[in-house]
C-alpha cells in the first residue's frame, strides 16, 4: 500500500518530532537554574603609563598595568546541560569622552570536568588596558567584575555576572619605568 519511500519519510519524521521534543525537555529541565556564585576580586599593583597609539597616529594615550587576585569556586555552575564556561574579567569605568567604557582584561575557558575552583594570586592581565585618551590617570573609579557565558548542550546561552566586584583607583602621576 505504502512505497519504502513513503515508510522512511513517515519513520524518519516520527524520530525528528521525538529527538526535537527530547531536546525541548532537556532546556526546560535546566532553564529555571540560577547559575550565580561569588567572585573575590582584588587587585595587587595597579600603575599608568602614557605612551604612543601608534596605530592612532603619534598622540599618547594611558595604559593601565595592573595584577590582580581572583577566587571563586564555578563548580556549582555545573550540571548535566552545561559543556563549558567562558570566563572574563572586565573593568568599567567612566570618562569626560565616554560615559561608559568597558576593557576585558582577562578570560578563560573551562570544559566540563575540569577544575572549576579559581584561586589565582597576582595574576596579570591577558590583555592591554588601554584608553582612547588619558582618562586612566588619578581614576577613583574603576570596576572589575567576573561574567561567564554558559554553553549548554541545549538551550540558550546566558550572560551572567558574579555577585562579587572590585573598585579601584589609577594612581596620580605616571610611572616612567619599565612595568611588570
Amino acid at each position: 500500500m505504502h512505497s519504502v519511500l513513503t515508510r522512511a519519510n513517515a519513520l524518519v519524521a516520527y524520530t525528528m518530532s521525538v529527538l526535537a521534543s527530547l531536546t525541548f525537555l532537556c532546556f526546560v529541565s535546566t532553564f529555571f537554574n540560577e547559575y550565580q556564585v561569588n567572585a573575590n576580586i582584588d587587585t595587587v599593583k595597579v600603575v599608568v603609563k602614557n605612551v604612543p597609539d601608534y596605530a592612532a597616529g603619534k598622540e599618547k594615550n594611558d595604559l593601565g598595568f595592573l595584577t590582580f587576585d581572583l577566587q571563586a569556586d564555578l563548580n556549582p555552575l555545573f550540571n548535566w546541560n552545561v559543556k563549558q564556561l567562558f570566563l572574563y574579567l572586565t573593568a568599567e569605568y567612566e570618562t569626560p569622552n565616554n560615559k561608559l567604557n568597558q576593557v576585558v582584561l582577562w578570560d578563560k575557558i573551562i570544559l566540563r570536568g575540569e577544575n572549576a575552583l579559581l584561586d589565582y594570586r597576582s595574576m596579570n592581565t591577558k590583555y592591554y588596558f588601554w584608553d582612547d585618551g588619558n582618562g586612566l590617570l588619578g581614576h577613583k573609579n574603576v570596576t572589575m567584575t567576573l561574567s561567564w557565558n554558559i554553553i549548554p548542550n541545549a538551550g540558550n546561552l546566558p550572560r551572567i555576572t558574579s555577585h562579587g566586584k572590585h573598585s579601584f583607583s589609577f594612581p596620580e602621576s605616571y610611572t616612567t619605568s619599565r612595568v611588570m
